[in-house]
């Protein structure tokens, strides 16, 4: 009789780690989504890199180079519109608004973009783009 009081704490306080330990992870996602944003709009593509999974970043940062986007990439203007995160929560799908043009041409582009990030080993990193200035370099 004296295990069952025991057991039934043990698992309500494992209950609860797991859930303070997702709603932490969770509350890691707005700061990562925001600094992609940010660094991306500043052109500091070193730590966009960081962001990405690592099987990506090698050829996002030999992309960036080949297209000069350091001097030809502007993004103007971004807005975060949305965010859905897996009942899991290990993946997000992140939907934004972002504003750019790339030299030599002098359109500019609104594109919609879907952004999933995922969590691993501790961190969100984002692992697809479709649309916005990195199409196709992040399938």
């Amino acid at each position: 009789m004296n295990r069952l009081p025991v057991l039934v704490l043990a698992l309500l306080l494992g209950g609860a780690c797991a859930h303070t330990s997702k709603k932490t992870d969770l509350e890691n996602l707005k700061p990562t989504v925001e600094a992609f944003h940010e660094n991306i709009r500043w052109r500091n593509f070193r730590n966009v890199s960081r962001i990405l999974v690592p099987e990506r970043r090698d050829a996002f940062e030999r992309s960036r180079r080949e297209h000069q986007d350091d001097r030809d990439l502007t993004i103007t203007d971004y807005e975060i519109e949305d965010v859905k995160v897996s009942d899991d929560g290990q993946r997000a799908t992140v939907r934004s608004t972002i504003q750019w043009m790339r030299l030599p041409s002098a359109s500019a582009h609104t594109d919609t973009v879907t952004s999933e990030f995922i969590f691993r080993d501790g961190a969100w990193l984002l692992e697809r783009q479709e649309s916005g200035p990195f199409e196709g370099e992040l399938p």
